[in-house]
């Protein structure tokens, strides 16, 4: 890991850390589980929120953000891959969630490796 990746981590776990809990601990496991589905991607600051990478000098394909509700969110610089069925065209981009569950892990590691493949 280059120090560039490694001050990008560091900044990633301080913003995580300074969430209140539960937010805090549900962050960090969401945090765990992208790393785990996508080793490959850098976790950065991207406009304040965690986000993800194919390198420290590329766009964010995936962020953490925390507004009312945490979500998981496909940013614009993603791979356009559309939902087919009955959401024709349309892209997912956001997913909310509380808490995170065995299924809700699942889910979310998906998604993140389907930017990537």
């Amino acid at each position: 890991m280059s120090s560039k990746d490694e001050k990008n981590l560091a900044q990633v776990a301080d913003r995580i850390s300074k969430m209140d809990e539960p937010t805090r601990s549900t962050m960090q496991r969401v945090h765990d589980i992208i790393m785990a589905a996508a080793p490959t991607l850098k976790p950065r600051i991207w406009y304040g929120m965690p986000a993800y990478a194919k390198s420290a000098s590329t766009p964010a394909l995936v962020t953490l953000r925390m507004d009312e509700r945490l979500n998981l969110a496909i940013t614009e610089k993603a791979p356009f891959r559309a939902a087919g069925g009955a959401d024709g065209g349309l892209m997912p981009a956001a997913w909310y969630f509380e808490t995170v569950d065995a299924v809700t892990e699942r889910r979310i590691a998906e998604i993140v490796r389907s930017v990537i493949d």
